[in-house]
């Protein structure tokens, strides 16, 4: 089987990437906070995601592994956390997936799980994986999570660790898509950067530990070209608005996980580092459950 790529988004020739240059371009873009909507936010993760995929998987494929599903930078497993609850005989889908690192964690535990990614080059990451361990290859779609390109009550479970809810710039749909795929009674898990982070500077050193800016704001971080055209987006949503989106898609709010930095990580991940980790949560994951 191979990419099944559903337009959602605009199309581009994503075969032949040049990534290298595509970084070097990147290097003069100017960091600004301003509004950015669907259409460009979206276009923007895709294109980022697909110019910088073979540097992410160079970079923090050894933490990731070929099958292992962790859920943040601080190391928390779902062989450990168990959010999902049992997998085995589940349809699941993961959002987000990259390389589908998770999805093969799902698989070799008898589930039958589907990975989507807005980006073609992620995607193509997890065929490079399958083929190199001579394994089944895993079910891969490329297409934008706010609009799930499947039939209502498609799957048992959905989840996201990291992936694609901080570059949707409409959650609340995106929560009312994955409602809509879930069977009743489905789970649906992702993780996300502590929205307390957004108060203060990305960066892993004493200079990442002093409040900046309102937990309030919720204006996009944008990355955009000489041209103004938006290279990279990130929206912020707090807790409240997060746990707001989720009731009003029709889901209960089973937990709320902030993990704690583990004793004996020394390793940093952009922002996160020992220091920070210590002091202020990095990661939340909220566990919800369709009505």
């Amino acid at each position: 089987m191979g990419i099944v790529t559903v337009a959602t988004t605009p199309q581009a020739d994503l075969h032949d990437l040049d990534t290298s240059a595509a970084r070097v371009e990147e290097e003069g873009d100017d960091a600004v906070r301003r509004a950015a909507g669907t259409g460009e936010s979206s276009r923007a993760s895709r294109h980022w995601w697909d110019r910088n995929a073979d540097e992410y998987q160079d970079e923090h494929g050894e933490f990731l592994g070929d099958d292992r599903f962790t859920w943040c930078p601080e190391g928390l497993d779902e062989a450990d956390a168990r959010l999902l609850g049992d997998v085995a005989g589940r349809d699941v889908l993961e959002i987000g997936a990259g390389a589908a690192q998770c999805s093969r964690w799902l698989a070799a535990r008898d589930a039958r799980p589907v990975a989507l990614d807005i980006s073609y080059r992620q995607l193509q990451h997890s065929r490079r994986i399958d083929l190199g361990r001579g394994t089944t290859p895993v079910a891969v779609v490329q297409a934008d999570a706010a609009v799930l390109p499947f039939a209502d009550a498609s799957f048992d479970l959905a989840c996201s660790a990291y992936g694609a809810v901080p570059f949707s710039a409409d959650t609340a749909a995106l929560m009312r898509e994955v409602h809509r795929v879930l069977r009743p009674g489905g789970r649906w898990v992702f993780s996300v950067t502590h929205p307390i982070r957004w108060a203060f500077p990305d960066e892993p050193g004493v200079e990442g530990l002093t409040a900046t800016s309102s937990y309030f704001d919720r204006t996009p971080y944008v990355e955009q070209d000489e041209q103004g055209r938006a290279t990279y987006v990130e929206h912020h949503r707090t807790i409240g608005d997060r746990v707001r989106e989720l009731v009003v898609a029709g889901f209960r709010l089973v937990d709320l996980v902030e993990p704690e930095w583990p004793a004996g990580l020394e390793q940093e991940w952009g922002g996160w580092s020992p220091l920070r980790g210590r002091l202020i949560p990095g990661t939340a994951i909220f566990v919800a459950e369709r009505g």
